[in-house]
């Protein structure tokens, strides 16, 4: 699947954007797969209450079944003004 980071979390990743062959049932797995990847990932996934996540471009739940999912994407909060 795609995976796909936004504003700090791809600035601390250094990536935009990857591609990841996971075995993850849920989001929250995925994130536990990236973190152990590297500092670089633990540092983006430190407090996933700063974070909101996208499959296949529908706000979601970290608990959310990734079964089917082509994309996730992972951002900060967004606020309006």
């Amino acid at each position: 699947m795609d995976v796909l980071y936004f504003a700090w979390v791809r600035e601390r990743i250094g990536l935009p954007k990857e591609r990841v062959e996971t075995n993850a049932a849920t989001v929250s797995d995925l994130v536990a797969e990236l973190s152990a990847r590297e500092e670089r990932y633990a540092a983006a996934f430190a407090d996933i209450s700063a974070l909101r996540v996208a499959l296949d471009q529908e706000l979601s739940d970290f608990d959310a079944p990734l079964t089917g999912v082509r994309e996730v994407a992972f951002f900060p909060p967004m606020t309006g003004g």
